[in-house]
């Protein structure tokens, strides 16, 4: 989604800067070494100098080598086309969208609907995107590799996700301008709780040995109606597992991945 820029220059102070940037992560608690997932709406921290680049710069400075930084860098065009509204397309086109879409690269293929600080993040050097074609995450930092290798096609926010590999290395989520409906770690709860979703399947393109190849995946039928409650419920059942502070003009909480992840499991299985 573009930004409109001269708003966003209306209602903020002053540009924000790389170091103003640095200063409010450690602040939030962002410590050199940590593993983090990241989730951003860049309009909401105010005038960033430079725009996602200046994000990125002062994650990769706060976290140094040793810490992990992680994105999800979702690429909803591989997705099943059957299941597109917005907009929909025409059910004589499904068919060949499906067969038909060029295979996809981690390398290459662009984000989409995940904000413009992930399809920046995904160029870095060092950075390693895993090869799920529709659900992908990027990883930078010490913990990248075990993060991104081995992404599984099934199920691909569910146990052999990056989403998992977060959670064994007890890493934090770290949403920035943007409240818990946007927090993906969530759907990791949605496979582990016990709620019986009915499973779709996708099919979609991807290169091995550098042949283009159809590959067909089942996923779970997710639903994050309900996240912003769950967040709510969370934060006010255990205030020791998450700091809110300010970061530029915004607003910035960071969270423990396995305490969010547990209460949530508990939380489906009570209320959904």
């Amino acid at each position: 989604m573009d930004i409109d820029e001269a708003a966003v220059i209306e209602k903020r102070g002053g540009p924000i800067t790389v170091d103003d940037l640095v200063a409010d992560f450690r602040t939030l608690g962002l410590n050199a070494g940590e593993t983090v997932i990241v989730h951003t709406s860049l309009s909401s921290i105010g005038w960033v100098c430079v725009d996602a680049q200046t994000v990125v710069d002062a994650l990769l400075e706060v976290l140094t080598p040793e810490g992990t930084l992680v994105m999800p860098t979702h690429s909803g065009q591989y997705s099943n086309p059957a299941h597109w509204s917005n907009p929909p397309i025409p059910e004589g086109w499904i068919e060949t969208v499906t067969k038909s879409r060029p295979a996809y690269r981690p390398e290459t293929t662009p984000t989409r609907g995940v904000g413009v600080v992930p399809e920046c993040f995904r160029s870095y050097p060092g950075v390693h995107r895993s090869r799920h074609p529709s659900l992908s995450f990027a990883a930078w930092g010490a913990n990248a590799e075990t993060i991104i290798d081995d992404h599984a096609f099934d199920f691909g926010l569910g146990e052999d996700s990056p989403l998992a590999r977060v959670y064994d290395l007890e890493g934090s989520i770290l949403l920035l301008g943007i409240d818990h409906r946007s927090n993906t770690s969530l759907h990791l709860a949605e496979h582990r709780a016990a709620l019986d979703l009915p499973e779709t399947t996708n099919i979609a393109p991807v290169l091995e040995d550098g042949e283009r190849k159809l590959v067909e995946y089942r996923d779970l039928e997710t639903d994050d109606s309900d996240f912003a409650t769950i967040g709510d419920a969370f934060e006010t059942a255990a205030p020791e597992s998450y700091t809110r502070g300010s970061v530029g003009a915004g607003t910035g909480r960071l969270v423990s991945q396995p305490a969010l992840v547990d209460f949530a499991v508990d939380w489906l299985e009570t209320n959904r």
